[in-house]
């Protein structure tokens, strides 16, 4: 994630703000740009730039519910902005836990959209696709007739992608965390796996990159539902550190894409973030990594991400904290990273129609 600048003042602002802290102008996020705008009122609904009138904006229909900050150009038929607009099932917003809860969960997926308008990745509603367009059910768990929790499921199917809702509390996700022997559970990486099997749907089967696929991930028409039984009884098969960047990766070539997919994401939305704090590293012996959304190169990526990761892990435990990135990158997990990149930069390079 980029640092934004106020328009307005010049002040250091971040992605989730709301005003400017310095010179006290609504800011809102404007996806068509990828920019932050200070604005000023123009009614009870329009707002224009706080120092250009000629282009007038209106907030999301959730910033009613004070949980998004985007915004949609005059006169858009939608309510929703690029975002919010693909949820269908949302948590209670009557009751102060739902509404918190609502809250952290589109705060993860707007992170996880600004990525995607990064890269140009198109994903039509299940207004504009019927059958495959994204939409996302929150689901809450439910008690069966002895009283006994069952936790809503986490999947994708067909574009459709349901979310737990208690996960968006942390003491929840540490439990399931640690029950699923898990080295890290969030909800944005929920969001950047989830979608990751999503755009496997629609960028490798519907883009004719099967045969590529195979030869890196395996064969995706093995018996899914018999994979995950396997791995759920046996465990992944010794070695798997060294094909897949998790356990869970080694469970079906489904899996193994989307959790590639997930760390690419990790990856190269960190490494921006690093960037724009100066984080990254001058050495004379690396070639300067810069933009690292154009960046189709595992291999480059890794040379930044890497020495990144082990300052931030060293960080992390000088605070009593877990490792920031419990993950190892083998060479053949950065073949896979290369795949899922080239795919993203494409996308990035490709003119809408």
């Amino acid at each position: 994630m980029k640092i934004f600048e106020c328009d307005h003042c010049g002040q250091t602002v971040y992605f989730d703000n709301e005003v400017c802290v310095a010179c006290g102008h609504r800011l809102g996020f404007d996806p068509e740009t990828v920019a932050m705008y200070a604005l000023k009122p123009v009614d009870s609904v329009n707002w224009h730039k706080a120092d250009d009138t000629g282009r007038q904006f209106r907030f999301c229909e959730n910033a009613g519910f004070n949980v998004c900050n985007w915004l949609l150009p005059e006169g858009s038929d939608e309510p929703f902005c690029p975002s919010c607009r693909h949820n269908n099932l949302i948590p209670d917003t009557g009751t102060d836990i739902g509404l918190a809860r609502f809250g952290r969960i589109v705060a993860a997926e707007r992170h996880l959209f600004y990525s995607l308008l990064r890269w140009n990745v198109d994903t039509p509603t299940r207004a504009e696709d019927p059958d495959c367009g994204l939409v996302f059910d929150f689901l809450e768990d439910t008690r069966d007739a002895n009283g006994n929790l069952q936790p809503a499921m986490t999947g994708h199917e067909n574009g459709l992608i349901s979310l737990r809702v208690a996960e968006a509390d942390d003491v929840t996700r540490e439990i399931a965390r640690q029950q699923m022997n898990e080295p890290y559970r969030t909800l944005l990486g929920h969001f950047r796996h989830e979608v990751g099997h999503y755009i496997w749907d629609r960028l490798v089967r519907d883009g004719g990159r099967l045969d590529e696929f195979r030869s890196l991930f395996g064969d995706e028409r093995e018996d899914y539902q018999a994979a995950l039984q396997r791995h759920y009884e046996n465990g992944p098969s010794p070695g798997w550190p060294e094909n897949f960047v998790s356990a869970y990766a080694s469970t079906h070539p489904w899996e193994d894409f989307a959790e590639s997919f997930a760390h690419a994401l990790h990856i190269v939305d960190t490494l921006e973030t690093a960037r724009a704090f100066g984080l990254m590293p001058e050495d004379a012996s690396l070639e300067p990594l810069g933009d690292a959304y154009s960046c189709a190169s595992g291999k480059r990526l890794a040379d930044a991400w890497v020495p990144l990761t082990l300052a931030m892990n060293a960080i992390h435990k000088s605070m009593g904290q877990r490792d920031f990135y419990p993950f190892v990158l083998t060479p053949e997990i950065i073949r896979k990273l290369d795949f899922v990149l080239a795919l993203l930069v494409r996308q990035k390079n490709e003119e809408r129609v």
